[in-house]
């Protein structure tokens, strides 16, 4: 059984939208953008950043405990929702670490807003094409179980974020997260003008990928790091998509190391 530690979920009010958000650590403030999924919990992950940041880790809108908002419409309104929240958290230079769908959201903050950030990290990102090649695999036609075994590398790491998909209310709540992601990424799957906006981030920058990643083409973590200048590609032994759960310490350690070698 794997053990965790419990961080609670305050909410905060960002511009009249209530956000579910954990904090724990102590240093300079990383902001961490989660993925589609593993809502709702402080993972293993979070903890390792914690033991060199100020890790705060919202819930986006319409996942978790975020609800949605008549106003979401696409990943750039999420991108300025985190400037908002940025604001009333009154952070001015922070680190942001994205990954999965949250590496889209980060990567599209550090074009709208390169001045605020100290280092960008983007971890098995989505949002950009590979060309030949789909976005990511269709996930919206797959059973949790059949999602689960394309995101992981070793069936053996799953316990950690395994959820029961028979009961009702986890089943509503999966729905629910699939209805926003739907939303926000159905048609295109990919921001077409991302590799020529990715010239604005004038920010240290990391792209760590996975050894073997199903749902992306390994190639989009070689793709965001063409397109960033001056990024570093970083890969994790031992990892799919869901590499945040795989490897979380060494994962995170490539992430602080990164972040320590820009000061």
């Amino acid at each position: 059984m794997v053990t965790r530690p419990e961080v609670a979920a305050e909410i905060v009010d960002v511009a009249g939208t209530p956000v579910a958000l954990r904090r724990r650590g102590s240093g300079e403030p990383l902001l961490f953008l989660h993925g589609a999924g593993f809502t709702g919990q402080w993972l293993r992950f979070h903890e390792a950043l914690a033991q060199g940041a100020d890790v705060i880790a919202p819930e986006h809108v319409g996942f978790g405990a975020t609800p949605p908002q008549d106003w979401l419409e696409d990943i750039s309104d999420l991108a300025l929702h985190y400037d908002d929240l940025r604001a009333t958290l009154g952070l001015d230079r922070f680190h942001l670490v994205g990954y999965s769908l949250g590496g889209w959201i980060a990567a599209t903050y550090a074009t709208l807003f390169p001045e605020r950030l100290a280092s960008l990290t983007l971890i098995t990102p989505v949002g950009i094409q590979v060309p030949g090649k789909p976005p990511f695999a269709d996930l919206f036609t797959m059973t949790p179980a059949a999602l689960f075994g394309t995101i992981f590398n070793d069936p053996a790491n799953m316990a950690e974020v395994m959820v029961d998909a028979g009961d009702v209310d986890v089943a509503v709540h999966l729905y629910e997260e699939q209805s926003t992601l739907a939303r926000l990424v159905w048609n295109p799957r990919y921001d077409r003008k991302m590799p020529r906006r990715l010239r604005r981030v004038s920010c240290p920058s990391l792209v760590v990928g996975a050894e073997d990643d199903r749902l992306v083409p390994n190639e989009a973590a070689e793709r965001y790091a063409e397109c960033i200048d001056g990024a570093q590609l970083r890969r994790i032994p031992g990892t799919g998509h869901a590499i945040i759960v795989e490897q979380p310490e060494q994962t995170a350690k490539a992430v602080l190391d990164f972040q320590g070698s820009t000061r």
